[in-house]
């Protein structure tokens, strides 16, 4: 990781403004991911977008949308919080669809689950109305960088 990209990360961390780094990711300024800080985490938000829709008939966000939001979020997740030094690099992901995602906001929330020095696994939930009532769930796993350790 540069030390410029390591500055913009700390410097979001620190505003609680993620723009700047969700600017730097094609496919989140695409989709029109937003990110907020909640005291200690991160709130993830997918606003209602009619590009996003996949069936218009119903109309319900398209599942590759849903499943980029939440990867994305994940990514995103980790590279704040664990001061690793580069972007993580997906290994695996896993996901579950729970119901139709609706034509409005929709959020998630993500969990480190565990850390080692290579590899960190990742809960991630999606919603809409209420957080009890996730529209998806998924698991992550992530190939980090190891942080140098003095």
């Amino acid at each position: 990781m540069t030390h410029r990209f390591k500055t913009r990360i700390e410097q979001a961390h620190a505003r609680g403004d993620y723009e700047a780094l969700l600017d730097l990711i094609p496919y989140a300024k695409l989709i029109g991911i937003e990110c907020t800080r909640l005291g200690d985490e991160l709130l993830f938000r997918l606003p209602a977008n009619k590009d996003n829709i996949g069936n218009p008939i119903l109309p319900a966000l398209h599942g590759g949308v849903i499943a980029g939001f939440m990867e994305l979020s994940a990514a995103l997740h980790l590279l704040v919080f664990t001061g690793a030094p580069g972007v993580p690099k997906i290994i695996d992901f896993s996901l579950d669809y729970l119901r139709a995602g609706q034509f409005r906001d929709t959020y998630a929330k993500c969990q480190v689950w565990r850390q080692g020095r290579r590899v960190a696994n990742v809960a991630i939930t999606a919603w809409q109305s209420t957080p009890a009532e996730p529209i998806a769930t998924a698991r992550a796993h992530f190939k980090i960088e190891e942080v140098e350790r003095s």
